[in-house]
């Protein structure tokens, strides 16, 4: 504070304000050289004789009119001519502020005060700058900067030539990338800090990883198997979703600090949702290779390095989507304990119509849309097509095609001669090597075929991209706050 340059500082005291500029330049938050800072205590301003030593120039409003408007030092022989002198033991400020809310309470107000403040001013028209470097700085008049920031509700510093133009009070004293770097600068910081939370959501995906890997051991090409592989696929891409559900507290928490910067222009709301969006990634990439390593191997699936890349690519998708949806509903839903409630019903509908409990094909045509906004369908497709898409593969060979039916439960012999029976039917010749479901059949089975397997790769990542634009546009249209 001591040191921040074209400092527009405000105290409020019921009906007055005390505004006043400052200093030589130094970085603040987002190195702005505009700082607005407001100080309310049980409905009166304290401004300390520190804070008033390290001020240049002092305005007072009382009920909207200017009661005085010059340096720190003029307090004293203002109040001195007005008839009301300043002891000398006595905080100059807080002496003015007291004397404001008293005259307030008069049946004419301040407006004794705010008359002759305008004949002060005209006896003493020029205000001399302390030094040459004040001099220098050729800050727009005080008032003027005042009104003009009024006008746009907020209140910033004046800079420029001393004009009235609207170009010479900016909105935001740095440019987008700026605002960008530094607030991912204070994001990675604020994670540094808390270690912790990452190594719990690194160890939650790991256990998660190696009970599935458990369970799910070395599957083999049978049809148990394929229902297996299902089932695996279902649960593991659900769990990338729900996995997502601890950014919802990020933003719910740090809302009050959002409004708060946003009030004072301190930065766009696209900044933030930038910032916000590049921050998260990292560590869903550490994430996703971890999830993939405990599972893909373990769980023997097929396709080699081709396959477990895009298996890593689908996760670290499902990972993008879900921390998008999970940070748009932050911004929608108030209360963490209502947004874990609302996460965690909306991903079990996403699950119910992913395509794993019903097949597209029966899913009741009213209900069809919504299976198509499901964020689990989509991975869970590419996955299933991933492993499943080689049509030479086969996972049901001969008396294999009775297991789950109630010849599954009769002897060899006996299944021996009901395939032999129903290839003199169909005229072919089935033995109990002949390949009866490959790959391809288990796809056009669970009528996963509609939309290929990048398809659904590059929609996963769109709808990431889309919830965080949704983000933007809460914040956009929800958070339109000004200073009270």
């Amino acid at each position: 504070m001591a040191t921040s340059a074209h400092t527009v500082l405000d105290v409020d005291s019921g009906g007055g304000a005390a505004t006043a500029a400052a200093g030589p330049p130094v970085p603040y938050l987002l190195s702005f050289t505009d700082l607005s800072y407001s100080v309310r205590k049980g409905g009166g301003g304290v401004l300390s004789a520190r804070i008033l030593n390290i001020l240049d120039r002092l305005l007072l409003l009382s009920r909207g009119r200017t009661v005085y408007a010059g340096t720190p030092a003029g307090l004293k022989p203002f109040f001195s001519e007005f008839g009301d002198p300043i002891p000398d033991n006595e905080n100059p400020a807080e002496f003015a502020l007291d004397t404001i809310r008293e005259l307030e309470h008069q049946p004419d107000g301040a407006a004794p005060l705010a008359d002759f403040n305008v004949k002060w001013q005209s006896m003493h028209a020029a205000l001399p700058a302390a030094d040459s470097k004040d001099s220098k700085r050729c800050t727009m008049p005080l008032e003027l900067a005042i009104t003009e920031s009024v006008s746009r509700g907020k209140l910033v510093a004046g800079s420029g030539s001393g004009t009235a133009s609207s170009t010479s009070v900016p909105t935001f004293a740095n440019p987008l990338s700026v605002e960008v770097w530094v607030l991912m600068k204070r994001s990675f910081t604020n994670t540094g800090r808390m270690p912790e939370l990452f190594v719990m959501r690194l160890g939650t995906i790991m256990v998660t990883g190696f009970i599935l890997a458990t369970i799910f051991w070395r599957l083999d090409d049978t049809p148990k198997g394929v229902q297996e592989r299902l089932g695996f696929f279902a649960m593991a891409m659900s769990t990338m979703f729900y996995v997502c559900a601890d950014a919802l507290p990020v933003f719910v928490q740090e809302r009050h600090i959002y409004l708060r910067e946003t009030a004072h222009n301190a930065y766009r709301r696209l900044s933030y949702v930038f910032a916000n969006a590049v921050v998260a990634f990292p560590p869903l990439v550490f994430l996703s290779l971890a999830f993939a390593v405990t599972t893909f191997f373990a769980v023997g699936l097929a396709g080699g390095g081709g396959s477990f890349l895009f298996f890593v690519l689908i996760i670290l998708a499902s990972f993008w989507a879900g921390s998008g949806f999970v940070t748009f509903l932050s911004a929608v839903v108030p209360h963490v304990m209502l947004g874990y409630t609302v996460v965690v019903a909306i991903l079990a509908y996403f699950l119910l119509f992913s395509g794993f409990f019903i097949n597209r094909d029966r899913i009741p045509s009213y209900w069809i849309w919504f299976h198509y906004l499901s964020l689990v369908k989509y991975p869970y497709q590419a996955v299933l097509q991933n492993e499943f898409r080689d049509a030479t593969r086969c996972f049901s060979r001969g008396v294999e095609m009775f297991d789950g039916t109630p010849i599954g439960a009769m002897s060899r012999a006996v299944k021996l001669k009901v395939l032999d029976a129903i290839s003199k039917t169909l005229g072919t010749n089935m033995t109990a090597n002949t390949c009866v479901t490959t790959g391809a059949d288990v796809l056009a089975q669970q009528a996963v075929t509609d939309i290929g397997k990048w398809k659904c790769l590059l929609v996963t990542v769109a709808w990431g991209f889309f919830f965080r634009a949704l983000f933007y546009v809460v914040l956009l249209v929800g958070s339109k706050n000004k200073r009270r």
